[in-house]
């Protein structure tokens, strides 16, 4: 299911929640009702929460079904809230997980600022593969695009090379689209698992149309 929806009247959704394939963590400034609404969509439960006291939690929280990765700002009710297990609190300068990694279940595309040791960590707590990578020429590959276990949508100046990294690491199909009304940071604009998507509420038929299609969701 694909729905669009906005944050009282805030399209760009994808800063405030994220997903997995079986949980939706959001903001707990967004309506209960709202968060209902996409957690239905995508087929998962959902909790809500800030991350270190900070409302963006879509820019701040990256996981998949293995995994939660978050930075050091959690507090310990707030990861009592992710459920606790599996949940990997690093310190890191990097420190907006959700906009510096890429992943799904079978891999991981992260920021080039990230080093060895990070990338080990972030490989034992998500159990995939992990790289560097850019999107665009743009080092923050998790506001560039956004991955499911179905298909990866990117930034539409991607460059060639880049767009095979992406579906050699995650495994799955990549496409080029925009949301919210051409806009091109598209991780920014949605939140999506392999069962559903919610866009920003700016965004046209046609690019819902590509996104669908990107993402087979069908």
């Amino acid at each position: 299911m694909l729905v669009r929806v906005d944050f009282v009247g805030n399209p760009y959704i994808g800063v405030y929640c994220a997903a997995s394939e079986n949980l939706m963590v959001v903001s707990s400034t967004v309506s209960k009702r709202m968060a209902q609404k996409i957690s239905r969509a995508l087929e998962v439960h959902f909790v809500q929460t800030t991350i270190g006291g900070s409302t963006v939690v879509g820019a701040l929280v990256r996981m998949n079904s293995h995994g939660i990765i978050v930075n050091d700002f959690l507090t310990e009710k707030e990861e009592r809230l992710l459920g606790g297990k599996n949940v990997l609190v690093l310190p890191e300068r990097l420190n907006a997980m959700g906009n510096n990694i890429l992943c799904n279940d079978n891999g991981a595309v992260v920021h080039p600022g990230y080093d060895k040791e990070f990338l080990g960590e972030l490989r034992d707590v998500l159990d995939v593969e992990v790289v560097r990578g850019t999107v665009a020429g743009i080092k923050t590959v998790g506001s560039s695009a956004v991955a499911t276990n179905k298909g990866v949508l990117c930034h539409p100046h991607i460059r060639d090379e880049e767009k095979e990294v992406l579906e050699d690491v995650l495994k799955v199909p990549a496409t080029i689209t925009t949301a919210n009304y051409a806009t091109a940071q598209i991780g920014a604009c949605m939140v999506a698992n392999s069962k559903g998507a919610a866009v920003g509420s700016r965004t046209t038929p046609i690019e819902m149309g590509r996104i669908e299609e990107g993402l087979l969701l069908y």
